[in-house]
């Protein structure tokens, strides 16, 4: 009954708290997100994985594939796109 829950506990409303006060106190605004450079590679890395994926489909689909070819060129595709669909971008406490 009533409004529903915005926090699955104390825990999570407590590091919800520390976000909001640590992003304030650096003058940041509420919809800012931070993250590591080695994140932010690996997400690039993981797109343009995607990306050349999907142009060797593009590009197989004008060239008349063979069925063997088209399974293998949309079997990476999948494989390109599993990666990212695993990448989940979580708050973190500051410190």
């Amino acid at each position: 009954m009533g409004r529903p829950r915005q926090y699955c506990g104390q825990a999570c409303r407590q590091r919800a708290y520390e976000q909001r006060a640590a992003t304030a106190k650096a003058g940041l605004s509420g919809d800012v997100v931070l993250v590591t450079r080695t994140e932010l590679d690996g997400l690039q890395d993981r797109l343009y994985q995607l990306r050349c994926a999907l142009e060797d489909v593009q590009t197989l689909l004008s060239e008349r594939p063979t069925k063997a070819e088209l399974e293998r060129s949309l079997a990476d595709l999948v494989r390109s796109t599993g990666r990212l669909d695993r990448l989940w971008v979580s708050e973190r406490r500051a410190g």
